[in-house]
């Protein structure tokens, strides 16, 4: 790369922010400009379904950067919304401004959150939860006694219901599956999640979904398939993200469910990189995958930087990810979509537990309830050393997993 030719990083999320922090960390001394749409510098996201939803926390230790940083690092921060790139003449269109050139492309766009298109869906009162003023709004809403309700018990969802719970809210969750997260962690760990949030005061109206909402001057109440009438003061929509590609189509990147990149956070385009939640990366261990967890963001913006600058390292990351939902943690490694057994040290009617999934005899995922440990800090915790069988593509015997006397790193 010329001296000349500036990297340009667009999207200014957490992804966004950790690449400009490896480029100048790396000793990258050339123009390096961050365009981004959202008015706080990059930050990471979890609190905005907890800490920062209770008031309990500011965002002030999740900046990726100081608000300084930037300035004294000569990042050129642009303010503005990319309408579109052209790959020929190395460009980014932004909407009322200049186009900004670039010699090569790292993009972090992200996610946006799906839409719920059902009528009186734009009534107020009815919320998504993405961004700062997202959550500003939800805080000003919530008060003790008001009837929440939540649609879409993800990890979003299933969050934003107990932080609600927490804030004095009665809260009602429409969700399509039996139990809040079962799609991503299976029945068992999905019925321990169910109860945890039964236990809590939380309404779970299960096998159902909103098709409508109704309500003179504000959200009154949401009306289901399955012909129930639940009052609300007020609702946040949960029902996930899509990534945000919409202004690369047609422009020669390849995308499907996200940007395709390879396993060095390249695209089909020479010279444009893509990282964090819109970049489908192609994994060493699990194959295509994209990944929308803040671990991920936050390791593959740096991945991506490092790869722009010449490093010939895979993106081999052991996936991690956690959530917090009232006093309870979960804690993830690996990566999994389908398995065919689940094995368990610890108890699911006790709800402390570590979870092993298995595909074909590979151990491919593990899950911890309240135990297992930090798999990212804990280096002696269960979950690490799941995470060490998952990467060497172990295929230990399952009754091993299951017995608590096994050291899981002499499996």
């Amino acid at each position: 790369m010329v001296a000349d030719e500036a990297i340009v990083i667009l999207g200014s999320g957490m992804s966004g922010g950790v690449a400009a922090k490896t480029f100048r960390g790396e000793g990258y001394d050339g123009r390096l400009v961050l365009v981004g749409h959202e008015p706080t510098p990059p930050f990471g996201r979890p609190p905005l379904s907890k800490t920062y939803l209770r008031g309990e926390e500011t965002l002030a230790g999740w900046l990726v950067n100081p608000e300084e940083w930037y300035e004294d690092n000569r990042v050129d921060r642009v303010d503005g919304t990319a309408t579109g790139i052209d790959i020929h003449s190395r460009q980014v269109y932004l909407e009322g401004a200049k186009p900004v050139s670039y010699g090569r492309l790292l993009i972090t766009t992200g996610g946006k959150n799906r839409r719920l298109d059902v009528p009186g869906a734009e009534l107020p009162g009815i919320f998504q939860l993405r961004t700062v003023a997202d959550c500003d709004a939800i805080k000003q809403a919530v008060r003790p006694g008001v009837r929440a309700l939540v649609v879409g018990m993800g990890f979003i969802g299933s969050e934003v219901a107990a932080s609600l719970t927490q804030l004095g809210a009665r809260v009602s969750a429409v969700l399509p599956g039996v139990a809040p997260l079962e799609s991503v962690l299976g029945p068992e760990m999905g019925e321990a999640m169910a109860g945890i949030h039964r236990d809590a005061g939380v309404e779970l109206v299960t096998g159902d979904q909103v098709v409508r909402f109704d309500g003179a001057n504000r959200v009154e109440n949401a009306i289901t398939r399955g012909r129930r009438n639940l009052e609300c003061d007020l609702a946040v929509v949960a029902v996930g993200i899509q990534p945000s590609v919409e202004i690369f189509e047609g422009t020669g990147l390849a995308i499907d469910n996200g940007l395709l990149v390879d396993a060095m956070c390249r695209t089909n385009v020479p010279g444009i990189f893509a990282a964090g939640d819109v970049a489908n990366h192609l994994h060493p261990l699990f194959g295509r995958i994209r990944v929308e967890h803040y671990n991920n963001a936050e390791k593959q913006g740096a991945a991506a930087a490092r790869s722009m600058l010449g490093s010939d390292a895979t993106y081999g990351y052991v996936h991690t990810f956690w959530s917090d939902q009232y006093e309870h943690k979960i804690e993830y490694a690996g990566h999994v979509r389908k398995w065919d057994r689940f094995m368990v040290r610890g108890s699911t009617k006790d709800r402390k537990l570590v979870g092993f999934y298995l595909a074909d005899g590979v151990l491919r995922a593990a899950v911890g309830l309240d135990r297992g440990g930090d798999p990212e800090l804990d280096e002696g915790g269960e979950l690490a050393a799941a995470a060490r069988l998952i990467a060497r593509r172990a295929r230990p015997d399952p009754r091993d997993l299951a017995d608590e006397h096994r050291d899981l790193d002499l499996l």
